[in-house]
């Protein structure tokens, strides 16, 4: 494949840099033996790149930071890599209406920061805050630790700069607080993973911001009783701002690294936060009342930032402490809340039928569960039992309501599961509509719908 001389001075000759385009953090991504990358400058670039992508036929995979863990942004063989982590101003910021107007290669943590500044908060909170971009964010629609009280990325997105395959630039939603003028296309891109037009601008909402959060942190002898205690947290009319669940697999992991004060026989942990302005102290009290009326064995609650910092401290080191355990992949897999728990043991008996390590931890507070299946990376056999195990957890996820998905995507490594949630008649419309906007389908295929 070659490349047009007017893509050429943005295009990735060096054959390492390249190569660090080629792969996201999905599990087993290979990279393909041909492909180009172009590395956007502005909004020319990506007209100029789906221009000739239509004209040749020429598959294109929008890129951000390649954190994408469900295969949704590996390069394509003979296609062209579209990488957009280089747009990244933050062009307006208004206080008044609230919003922010930012490039999609705009980090999610510098756009907290630059809310902040403000006086405002721009909610949705992946853990790979640091590094992960707005444009990621918008793909996947990712959520994060503090979507139950929250939400995810489709509730601040009021507008999108999109440029179709083709070239041509459209733009959807609105700047305003309302607006109901003809459907929904803002809705329709947040959450399609590059298949329907490569974002190139959001207009975002912002939120008044918060107090510094209190946490607690309950230990459980039982997932009953914590099951208990996430549904009296749901129910509350002020809503905690975080409320996460480590099994005692997880639990186990995290004590391996360093000591953070759980106990050995424990079945679960709780961490909870409470950010209301000017009623931090009263919420995360009434919320220990809770944990304690549920069945804790023991809560522990922080006066001051610096001891919400130490309760949290395991949590954070969830990531480390599997990656210490050993070689895993990192699922997302969403049930309704009170049956949370009931998925965390559908997950421990398949383990213990199949012999496959999982953990089950996750974002409690919305039925979010990041289950991880450790599998032996010598073995091809064990990669398989591990995935085999996890396809056994996604048909019982999908037989208690839940989706195959919270956060992550379909991307490629989930689409053969999407038509058991959605039935035939609806991914056929979904293909419809991918059609409509991408006659040819040189965006992101084989992604999503096209198993």
């Amino acid at each position: 494949m070659t490349l047009p001389p007017s893509l050429l001075d943005r295009s990735v000759t060096d054959p390492d840099v390249k190569a660090t385009y080629a792969v996201d953090e999905s599990v087993g991504a290979i990279a393909p033996d041909t492909f180009e990358v172009v590395r956007a400058r502005d909004l020319g670039d990506v007209v100029d790149v789906l221009t000739h992508a239509q004209a040749t036929g020429t598959p294109v995979v929008p890129q951000g930071a390649r954190s994408g863990l469900a295969g949704g942004s590996v390069a394509l063989r003979g296609g062209i890599v579209l990488s957009l982590a280089g747009l990244t101003d933050i062009t307006e910021l208004d206080p008044v209406e609230a919003t922010a107007v930012v490039q999609p290669g705009v980090l999610n943590a510098d756009l907290k920061a630059a809310a902040a500044a403000e006086g405002l908060f721009y909610p949705p909170d992946p853990a790979s805050s640091a590094f992960c971009t707005i444009g990621g964010n918008v793909a996947t629609n990712a959520g994060g630790l503090c979507c139950v009280k929250y939400g995810v990325t489709a509730d601040y997105v009021r507008g999108l700069q999109v440029v179709l395959a083709g070239g041509e630039v459209i733009r959807t939603g609105r700047r305003t607080a309302k607006g109901v003028a003809g459907l929904d296309l803002t809705g329709l891109f947040v959450g399609s993973e590059g298949t329907l037009g490569v974002v190139t601008e959001v207009v975002v909402k912002l939120v008044p911001a918060p107090d510094p959060a209190l946490t607690a942190l309950a230990t459980f002898g039982s997932l009953s009783a914590a099951s208990d205690a996430i549904v009296a947290l749901r129910r509350e009319r002020h809503r905690p701002s975080l409320l996460e669940l480590l099994d005692d697999v997880s639990i186990a992991a995290v004590q391996a690294v360093s000591d953070f004060g759980f106990p050995g026989d424990c079945a679960a942990v709780l961490i909870v936060s409470a950010d209301r302005p000017g009623h931090t102290g009263e919420d995360i009290a009434r919320y220990a009342g809770l944990l304690e009326a549920a069945g804790a064995t023991e809560v522990a609650v922080a006066d001051d930032a610096q001891e919400s910092d130490a309760l949290l401290a395991g949590r954070r080191a969830l990531h480390h402490g599997l990656v210490a355990k050993g070689t895993h992949f990192i699922e997302d897999v969403c049930v309704p809340v009170q049956r949370l728990t009931e998925l965390i043991t559908a997950g421990h008996e398949i383990a213990a039928r199949t012999g496959v390590e999982i953990s089950m931890s996750g974002h409690g507070g919305d039925g979010n569960l990041h289950p991880s299946f450790f599998y032996d990376p010598a073995d091809e056999a064990s990669r398989h039992r591990a995935e085999e195990a996890f396809g056994e957890l996604v048909a019982v996820t999908l037989s208690m309501g839940g989706t195959i998905t919270g956060e992550h995507g379909v991307g490629s490594l989930k689409a053969r599961w999407l038509p058991d949630e959605v039935g035939a008649a609806s991914l056929e419309r979904q293909r419809a509509v991918k059609a409509l906007f991408d006659p040819r389908g040189i965006l992101n295929p084989g992604r999503v719908y096209w198993s």
